[in-house]
């Protein structure tokens, strides 16, 4: 009975972490797919960098906003109605090009609507994992290092099918495989997540009204903004995601199509990263973590990014860049667990869904900015040149850690903050205050 009971434990953690992999494998599909089939109908980078633009602004503009909604609907039903809509969305693409019909706003509309549901779902499976893994008779650690591995892993192999389905069939195609990811996804939340308690609407929440909705809206950037540590994070990783959206909306596949192989390339490329980002989560998971979290971190988050740029920006060969990928994938991959965990510790079961939301937005604030900046670059100065500036912003970003106090209480397991009385002090330390255990955004550095 004990056996049988443990397994059907395990049954709803598998099934959000199976969920998330092929999501986010489906993800990988349109990160590659769409910029390329913009490139093939269009031939302008600027005109990715604007489909960027449209794709990640509404990402932010749910994640602003979309915090109290979350728990009142409910977590399952979020994360399943986020993939059904963004399945439609990105099907769509490819049936309105073939029947003769897709315009250029339309597709910018498509991948609008294709971001603003896309938030909502990906926070609504994060927020789950710690009741998950309690509810699984594993640890926070454990369970947020299979998150983020099954993310990684999840990316290398949509990355790599992208870049052959590309040259073998094409860009709609892909698309339209990457539709059907999203419905997989939507059909294993809404059967493996049935019946969980934390996965189902909060029967307790006032009924909704602007006051309310607003009053709980405030309460997750307030606590964001008192969090010190938290609020560096965000900081940070908004740059990393911004240049990071330039990366891969418009920078590597320019690059890639101008310089290398194409879409093989690309596909390559993208897939080295996952394979690192993969094997770091991994590693971390295993070992890492008995290393002091500051110091893994600062060492990672400076490789992570800026020597990616620099090896593009003055190699045409994709070997040192595929090398350089590797190497930045896995310093990656250590990134994540670590603040997974250190986000879990810090935000009360409470107030996880409107942090989450305010942990987002912020991340992701600088997203529209980096894709539409990047297609901008390219036309004024150059892939190269491009190359150079954004990898120059990359690392003044990721030299934070080493410049600012706030990190220090990365090692510290602090007590969480409660009311507005609870703020931390300059030091870094608060009061004790009881209570149970989002990139950022979950924060999350690539």
């Amino acid at each position: 009975m004990d056996g049988g009971t443990a397994a059907w434990n395990r049954i709803p953690l598998a099934a959000v972490l199976t969920a998330h992999s092929v999501s986010t494998a489906g993800t990988s599909l349109t990160l590659i797919g769409v910029p390329w089939f913009v490139l093939e109908t269009t031939g302008s980078a600027g005109r990715a960098g604007v489909v960027a633009f449209c794709a990640t602004l509404p990402i932010v503009v749910a994640a602003l906003a979309g915090g109290p909604v979350i728990d009142r609907i409910g977590r399952r039903r979020v994360a399943v109605a986020s993939d059904t809509v963004c399945g439609a969305a990105v099907a769509a693409v490819p049936l309105l090009h073939h029947a003769g019909v897709l315009d250029f706003w339309m597709l910018c509309a498509l991948m609008a609507l294709n971001g603003l549901a896309h938030t909502p779902g990906n926070t609504a499976r994060y927020v789950l994992v710690p009741d998950l893994a309690e509810h699984a008779g594993t640890t926070l650690a454990r369970a947020a290092s299979l998150f983020d591995a099954v993310s990684r892993g999840a990316r290398m192999v949509g990355a790599a099918l992208a870049g052959v389905l590309i040259a073998a069939v094409g860009a709609e195609t892909v698309l339209l495989l990457d539709a059907a990811t999203f419905a997989v996804s939507a059909l294993l939340v809404a059967a493996g997540v049935r019946g969980v308690h934390a996965a189902e609407p909060d029967r307790t929440a006032a009924p909704v009204s602007p006051g309310v909705y607003g009053s709980e809206l405030r309460e997750g950037y307030a606590y964001l903004l008192r969090h010190r540590l938290l609020l560096h994070v965000v900081l940070m990783v908004m740059f990393m995601n911004g240049t990071d959206q330039g990366w891969n909306a418009v920078l590597l596949p320019v690059h890639t199509e101008g310089e290398l192989g194409g879409a093989t390339d690309l596909g390559l490329l993208t897939a080295v990263f996952g394979a690192g980002g993969l094997t770091g989560a991994l590693l971390y998971g295993a070992v890492g973590h008995r290393f002091p979290r500051r110091t893994v971190f600062t060492v990672c988050v400076v490789l992570c990014g800026a020597p990616r740029f620099l090896v593009a920006a003055v190699t045409g060969t994709t070997l040192p860049l595929a090398v350089t990928m590797a190497l930045s994938g896995v310093a990656v991959g250590m990134l994540n667990p670590i603040l997974t965990t250190v986000t879990y510790e810090r935000v009360p079961e409470e107030l996880r869904s409107r942090v989450s939301g305010a942990l987002t937005a912020g991340c992701e604030l600088a997203m529209p900015v980096g894709g539409l900046a990047a297609g901008l670059l390219v036309e004024a100065v150059g892939v190269r040149g491009a190359l150079a500036v954004m990898g120059g912003v990359y690392l003044l970003a990721t030299l934070s850690p080493l410049v600012f106090p706030a990190w220090r209480t990365m090692e510290k397991d602090e007590p969480k903050l409660h009311g507005p009385g609870d703020a931390l002090s300059s030091s870094g330390s608060s009061r004790p205050v009881p209570g149970p255990s989002a990139t950022t955004r979950r924060p999350s550095a690539s």
